[in-house]
């Protein structure tokens, strides 16, 4: 006798799936509008504009009288030859390296100074602690460098005062041979506190157990410090000495603001006072765009060799396997 299966019994190959096909939303679009918009229109607008006229300059017949007597013309690279061989963009370059030695090390030095700090368990009143450190961040770099120019200045500042009462010989801080400390000073008050707080996110992130088998095993606070938590934020650290690098490269409103002040820093002392001074005082806006443009220029450069070695090396050997 025999049976008859039925057809879906009998029907053994796979049921196909028909797949929706996927509606294109125009919702990523519109959220990133907003930022594009204000991208190419404050950053990548001017840059190119920056980097058009850095090519240009203005040709002058006669005395430079009447209609068409100036004209804009192409300049190649006579501009870039310029800003190289300026005597003032290269000592300004010079002097901002000094203060780049001076200040990164002992900024980031500090920082993860104070982030093991909080970070150790015996520390106390660590909210108080953090948000003292890091108050000086949220000073605007004007007012930090007012307050610390009239620091600065013999017959105002409190210091001298007391020196001069105890009979001790304060030194000139706005001298020629002490002004960059006294601009780095600024820097390092206002820098610490957020390289700090970047720092201290990085630790705190690490696993409490590491931590506890460290100290079963007999190891120190010091020990724990140095062996588990500052290798773990390496990478943290080179965040912030990158930041650190391109701010000092791009220094500005301290220096230009404690100007007045004395007359041993120059119209020329870091690369972007000599960029405002031939914008805005000789207005030379084509020799400037051409400094601009080599200064950001050399910051990108930096910046790339120095992850390029650093990627080489141990920092992100975590994130590369």
């Amino acid at each position: 006798m025999t049976t008859l299966a039925s057809p879906r019994a009998a029907d053994t190959r796979p049921a196909r799936t028909h797949r929706r096909p996927r509606r294109r939303t125009a919702a990523p679009y519109v959220f990133l509008a907003p930022a594009l918009t204000l991208f190419a229109l404050f950053l990548a607008l001017p840059i190119g504009y920056a980097l058009y006229l850095s090519f240009r300059t203005v040709e002058v017949k006669g005395l430079g009288l009447g209609a068409g007597a100036r004209t804009e013309v192409w300049a190649g690279f006579d501009n870039y030859t310029r800003a190289l061989d300026d005597p003032e963009f290269l000592a300004s370059v010079g002097r901002v390296g000094l203060y780049g030695l001076l200040l990164v090390p002992t900024m980031l030095g500090l920082a993860l100074l104070f982030a093991l700090l909080l970070d150790a368990r015996r520390t106390r009143a660590k909210g108080f602690s953090r948000v003292s450190i890091f108050l000086p961040y949220a000073v605007p770099a004007v007012i930090a460098s007012l307050l610390w120019g009239f620091l600065y200045l013999p017959r105002v500042s409190p210091f001298y005062f007391l020196f001069d009462k105890v009979g001790w010989d304060a030194p000139q801080i706005l001298s020629s041979q002490l002004v960059v400390f006294a601009i780095a000073n600024i820097g390092l008050w206002g820098g610490v506190g957020f390289n700090m707080i970047v720092i201290y996110t990085a630790l705190k992130a690490i696993p409490s157990e590491l931590y506890e088998a460290a100290r079963l095993d007999g190891a120190s606070e010091l020990v724990v410090a140095l062996r588990i938590k500052v290798p773990i934020v390496l990478p943290s650290l080179v965040l912030t000495f990158l930041f650190s690098m391109i701010a000092t490269l791009q220094v500005f409103a301290e220096p230009m603001t404690l100007r007045p002040l004395t007359n041993t820093i120059s119209t020329t002392w870091s690369p972007l006072m000599k960029v405002y001074r031939d914008a805005f005082t000789r207005d030379d806006i084509y020799s400037a765009a051409a400094t601009s443009v080599v200064i950001a220029l050399a910051t990108f450069a930096l910046s790339y060799l120095f992850l390029r070695v650093v990627q080489d090396g141990r920092a992100f050997s975590q994130e590369s396997r």
